[in-house]
């Protein structure tokens, strides 16, 4: 999965999420589901939290970097030879690891369904799409939603997690577009069922005008699993639905 990056060195240091249990993601960032919270106060007492994590990230980047160009003399093999540069790598990573979106990024291959940081990349999105506003204050990153989304879009999951995507689709489809919603529809097609399908119907009868069209289209979709979904076949079944 690609990783947003910013600043000098940020493209080149990994924060990855390595292969830990679920027992070590959970130490690190069990405080995020805070995020998601219906309480305010909660919500409030998890964002202080994460302005500390990814203060510390910031920080442990900024050290990265001093020494990454104060090495570059050396050259690419010889700067990763010096030990001050790789204990400032290695605390950025460590840092990262505790922090959201960066503990996200670079998964390590394999099945995400077996992915022990798959409760996270969760938590991330619902995050983005119960409170939109919170999410871009604090952890815009749209090509990592991107990534999670079509990651997440697989047959084969749990019933556990069938059901929060399920969640998603219909909180996404029953809002104005935000930045790469369109990745759910790989998400519907993903997890198809007659819960799903009983939700969209229903949006599309609701009175939310941007619910009633984007559920319908993504109804259309179902039906047709050999269309793409492009701009294109979006234009074309709205003015199919306006001739109607």
């Amino acid at each position: 999965m690609a990783k947003d990056t910013d600043g000098d060195a940020s493209a080149s240091a990994d924060a990855g999420a390595g292969v830990d249990d679920a027992q070590v993601w959970n130490a690190r960032l069990g405080w995020a589901f805070g995020l998601i919270a219906d309480d305010p106060v909660e919500r409030g007492a998890a964002l202080d939290l994460l302005a500390d994590a990814q203060g510390n990230v910031q920080g442990a980047l900024g050290r990265f970097n001093e020494l990454w160009h104060s090495t570059l003399p050396l050259g690419g093999q010889g700067q990763w030879r010096d030990p001050a540069l790789l204990k400032a790598y290695e605390r950025y990573v460590e840092a990262g690891k505790s922090s959201l979106p960066d503990a996200l990024w670079n998964r390590p291959p394999g099945d995400i369904r077996a992915w022990q940081g798959l409760p996270y990349a969760l938590l991330f999105l619902e995050w983005e799409a119960r409170y939109p506003q919170e999410w871009t204050r604090h952890a815009k990153k749209w090509g990592t939603k991107q990534s999670l989304i079509r990651d997440v879009a697989v047959a084969g999951h749990g019933e556990a997690v069938r059901a929060k995507l399920t969640d998603l689709v219909e909180t996404v489809v029953q809002r104005a577009y935000r930045c790469k919603d369109r990745e759910y529809v790989r998400v519907a097609r993903a997890v198809d069922s007659e819960d799903l399908r009983r939700r969209l119907d229903a949006a599309t009868r609701s009175g939310n005008p941007w619910a009633r069209r984007h559920a319908g289209y993504v109804l259309w979709l179902l039906d047709h699993p050999e269309a793409p979904h492009t701009i294109h076949v979006w234009q074309n079944w709205i003015a199919a639905e306006a001739s109607e």
